[in-house]
């Protein structure tokens, strides 16, 4: 039956022409042009190139010579482990307790999932001011507690670290728990009914059913994770601006956007734009490797 399903290509090659034409014209030729930019003299943005560069590959060669994208590398690397293991590994404590009960859960997934709706700007705006030098939200609350004598300046070398990741993490973890969530709603209720017979509750009912059978979702979480946070942009963007402080709070998202828009160094923006392709690439790559999906899990 499968053979005859479709015998008819012309209705399919409508349908899928616009969607194909969509990507054509917004994913691949942009990358190609990219690529292009990237080996290319531009002075400026909107002026067209000047030809290749000499030697084509001098963009390349200042990546590695560059001080400030060595930064923004070894935060965006810190980045990538903290929301592999606070955004998915809270997410997946929250989907775990919400599974268990029985009432209320789709309140709690309303909850957990509303901060992605919100818009990043306004959700950055909210931290500036919940991590303001002398009046912010949480200066005054450990001010009154005791637990300081005098107000912390959240965003300067010590600590700009946790300012900016914290509503980065805060914002995606209702992402990975709906991910999780539903995982955990494909497991067979028959699979804990057996094991409550055979005496397996509580956590090991988690460790020897739900995680195993969370595997391929939790790779596709992690894959998810990595590739997002080397391209995250607006909320440090929003609280920090161009690298503050003292040039130490780069992202390769922020770096790249501040030398294509700001600086006018289009060439190698696209050149750190590539970079990033690459190791979403690789590190995506390293993911599946090491967390390899299991083929026989299927509902």
């Amino acid at each position: 039956m499968g053979s005859t399903l479709y015998k008819k290509k012309a209705p399919l090659i409508i349908f899928l022409a616009p969607a194909f034409a969509f990507l054509l014209v917004f994913l691949y030729y942009p990358f190609i042009q990219n690529v292009i930019n990237s080996v290319s003299q531009i002075t400026g943005l909107g002026r067209p190139a000047e030809g290749l560069q000499s030697p084509w590959y001098a963009n390349y060669a200042q990546l590695l010579a560059d001080p400030k994208l060595h930064t923004a590398l070894q935060n965006t690397l810190i980045l990538i482990v903290c929301t592999v293991v606070f955004e998915v590994g809270i997410a997946l404590v929250l989907a775990l307790l919400v599974d268990s009960i029985e009432k209320g859960a789709q309140v709690f997934r309303t909850l957990y999932f509303f901060p992605i709706v919100i818009s990043a700007t306004a959700l950055g705006l909210m931290f500036n001011l919940i991590f303001l030098y002398k009046g912010g939200m949480v200066n005054q609350l450990l001010l009154n507690l005791g637990l300081i004598q005098q107000a912390i300046d959240w965003k300067d070398s010590a600590h700009f670290l946790f300012t900016m990741f914290s509503p980065v993490m805060w914002q995606y973890v209702g992402f990975y728990f709906v991910i999780l969530v539903t995982g955990l709603n494909n497991i067979p209720g028959d699979l804990y009914e057996a094991a409550a017979l055979d005496g397996c509750d509580g956590l090991r009912r988690v460790r020897y059913i739900s995680l195993p059978l969370l595997r391929n979702v939790l790779c596709t979480c992690l894959v998810l994770a990595i590739t997002g946070a080397l391209k995250v942009f607006d909320l440090p963007w929003v609280m920090f601006g161009a690298g503050m402080p003292q040039d130490q709070g780069w992202l390769t998202g922020t770096y790249m956007y501040d030398q294509t828009f700001n600086r006018g160094n289009v060439d190698y923006g696209s050149a750190i734009a590539m970079l990033i392709v690459v190791l979403g690439v690789i590190l995506s790559n390293l993911a599946n490797r090491v967390f390899r999906p299991r083929e026989d899990i299927e509902f």
